[in-house]
């Protein structure tokens, strides 16, 4: 059973930079045909998709974000993390990671974490 487990500081003051990290367990991050994504979800909003890390570690980002946003990833510890740099309280927001394992050329499983508040206060 693939679990995805986010963890992340809760609080942040504005201007400073967010790091939100998922753990997977069950599977690894580097297996083939595995991609891995941050979204995020602010107060009264719909789902935003921040950006992907692939099995390779390439890397695309949302280009709504401006450029503020990062993706890495510890393969010792079969970790990705997300990094936002010059937060705003309007990056206020529930941060979630999603695993997306390819089953078939035309289908795959999906897998999310529950979810981990950050606030940036202002």
């Amino acid at each position: 059973q693939v679990r995805l487990q986010e963890s992340g500081p809760g609080l942040v003051k504005t201007s400073q930079q967010l790091t939100v990290t998922c753990t997977v367990s069950g599977d690894s991050i580097t297996t083939s045909y595995r991609v891995w994504h941050w979204i995020r979800q602010s107060p009264g909003k719909g789902l935003e998709w921040m950006g992907v890390i692939g099995y390779d570690g390439s890397t695309y980002y949302s280009p709504s974000l401006n450029g503020r946003t990062s993706i890495s990833r510890d393969t010792s510890k079969n970790q990705f993390s997300l990094q936002l740099i010059s937060v705003t309280p309007e990056d206020t927001a529930v941060y979630y990671c999603n695993g997306r394992i390819a089953t078939s050329p035309i289908s795959w499983d999906d897998y999310w974490g529950q979810g981990t508040q950050v606030t940036v206060s202002s």
